[in-house]
């Protein structure tokens, strides 16, 4: 597969308003995808420690959207109305030790999955993601589009991974290898969670979050072109904070903020390892 080439032709066809030859766009999209499903490209990657966003393939990405058609998709006894370039994902579950366990999950094409992934029902894992080895998307969890997902992370469940293709320029999120995600969290708007932080359940972070360090005694938010950061080891819990003004003081009103209690040690450790037996 020659990426170069790849990467030429999807910036150009990704820039005409009106494509012409759809045949060999088309074509162009089927190798692109087949790409993305073997994790040749990302849709971002770690330059000299810090995550980027791969813009030709996020543009990749929205031609496929751009030239494929709405089509219906068989399905008894209710079928699925999508675009024809999109099907879900040819998996090849026993190659790389992949479970799809029964229940009504989707994996869409355009997302790797890398060896001993584990995906719970219901759960969707959308075009762009990234999966790496021996993760678990546990019961009724989201990989959003184009996110990238470490080695040896616990998706857990109900937990909401933001997916982002618009602006091309905007890093999607980013959860670094060994995180351990809680039940009903959010990671949105670019944020990335270090390499093996715990958020714990309920914990929800966005471009507009500030979480507070009790241990370091600093915080830590988003600015122009740097998203939210979750340092390495961290580990994260909802807290609370007084609002500002008057009336909140007098109604006791109080805000939500995530806040770092502690960094991990051998109790968090053990209290979070994915037990080898499930694969």
């Amino acid at each position: 597969m020659n990426i170069e080439r790849l990467k030429e032709r999807i910036t150009y066809f990704s820039t005409q308003p009106v494509i012409e030859d759809r045949a060999e766009a088309r074509s162009l999209v089927e190798e692109f995808l087949n790409a993305l499903d073997v994790g040749a490209i990302r849709s971002a990657k770690k330059v000299k420690g810090v995550w980027e966003s791969v813009n030709w393939v996020k543009s990749g990405i929205l031609l496929t959207f751009k030239i494929g058609q709405n089509s219906v998709f068989p399905n008894e006894p209710a079928p699925f109305f999508d675009k024809d370039t999109l099907p879900l994902r040819d998996t090849k579950g026993l190659d790389f030790n992949i479970r799809i366990v029964p229940g009504g999950s989707s994996v869409r094409r355009g997302s790797f999955l890398g060896e001993n992934v584990i995906v719970m029902p219901p759960a969707f894992v959308n075009i762009g993601a990234y999966v790496n080895d021996n993760t678990m998307i546990d019961s009724h969890a989201l990989v959003g589009s184009c996110a990238q997902i470490g080695r040896q992370v616990h998706l857990s469940a109900g937990c909401q991974i933001g997916g982002v293709l618009e602006p091309i320029g905007l890093r999607p999120v980013i959860i670094e290898d060994e995180a351990l995600i809680g039940g009903n969290t959010g990671v949105f708007e670019g944020t990335l969670v270090g390499e093996g932080a715990v958020l714990a359940p309920g914990v929800q972070l966005t471009s507009a979050t500030t979480v507070y360090d009790l241990v370091r005694q600093t915080t830590y938010s988003s600015s122009p072109g740097q998203p939210l950061t979750i340092p390495e080891g961290a580990v994260v819990v909802p807290g609370s904070r007084p609002a500002k003004g008057d009336f909140a003081s007098q109604e006791n009103l109080q805000l939500y903020t995530p806040v770092i209690v502690k960094y991990r040690d051998d109790s968090t450790d053990a209290a979070t390892i994915l037990e080898e037996d499930l694969r």
